[in-house]
């Protein structure tokens, strides 16, 4: 089943109080970790995609044109992130599969497994991703992720599709079915020619994508970029996705958007679609209203 009607309702507290929280089979809660991340709740389990909550990238590029120092501090630490059933990582770059975060998710969640694009084992095994816990994925599958949680795996382009030489892909998106709700977290993407139509396919409940566009000097200084806040709207009104939550801003000032003008964008250009602009200092609750076949 698939729900029709799903509400989104603002909670206080963010993610240490989603913690707390317990839901009952019609909800799940989510909590934004800042970047890409996210925490995804059930009554059961617990998700957690693309989580920085390091300064991983300020130690790395320390001194360097963009020296990665935060915008926002970690709104929770990896180590308290406990009872997680999965961490999902969508690809290799340092802000998705956090070197500093996953070896310490890993030490405080001995059962959970890790899923990482198969393109990048090499990478995700040195970012501390324990090899008798993953599962390497590529596009076009599904996995059973326990608790009767599966996992779709698309492709992803950010700003360009690549693979490797056996022609698994980089970069991935991944649409994950928790009961009658599902929920689309890009990773880092810009619109290509199949996107839309898998995610026709897939019909999720809520998409989580990423605003902060792309521009040729970041481009030329390998930043590679993503949807811009229209974009992110568009992709949602195409695939009849009812509900848009946005990402990956307000981290790093040369890789951003600023919220006044994102806020404006998608208040013009919604239609009927539930755009949120998320705040780590909130949780939100889906809660299916009814279901259809």
């Amino acid at each position: 089943m698939i729900a029709s009607g799903t509400q989104i309702l603002t909670q206080p507290g963010g993610a240490r109080q989603l913690l707390r929280t317990r839901l009952t089979p019609n909800q799940i809660g989510l909590a934004w970790l800042g970047q890409a991340g996210f925490l995804l709740q059930t009554h059961s389990g617990r998700w957690v995609i693309d989580p920085y909550l390091s300064d991983y990238l300020a130690n790395k590029y320390r001194n360097a044109r963009y020296p990665h120092q935060r915008m926002m501090a970690a709104p929770i630490g990896a180590e308290e992130l406990v009872g997680v059933d999965g961490v999902l990582c969508t690809h290799r770059h340092s802000d998705h599969m956090d070197p500093d975060t996953l070896p310490v998710l890993a030490a405080v969640n001995p059962r959970c497994c890790f899923v990482a694009p198969a393109a990048e084992r090499d990478a995700a095994l040195r970012a501390g991703i324990p090899a008798d816990r993953a599962i390497w994925a590529d596009a076009g599958q599904t996995h059973a992720l326990g608790d009767g949680a599966q996992l779709h795996v698309l492709p992803a382009a950010h700003e360009t599709l690549e693979t490797d030489a056996a022609g698994q892909h980089r970069y991935l998106g991944y649409v994950l079915q928790l009961g009658a709700i599902s929920i689309y977290h890009s990773g880092d993407t810009v619109p290509f020619a199949s996107l839309v139509d898998e995610l026709k396919r897939l019909r999720p409940t809520v998409a989580l994508l990423p605003v902060n566009g792309r521009d040729e000097t970041r481009r030329a200084n390998g930043v590679p970029g993503n949807l811009t806040a229209a974009e992110a709207v568009q992709v949602c009104r195409q695939a009849d996705i009812p509900h848009l939550i946005c990402h990956h801003f307000g981290m790093f000032d040369f890789n951003t958007i600023d919220e006044a003008d994102l806020r404006q964008t998608i208040s013009t250009a919604n239609g009927r679609r539930e755009c949120i602009v998320p705040s780590v200092d909130t949780w939100y609750l889906l809660e299916t209203e009814s279901e259809r076949p």
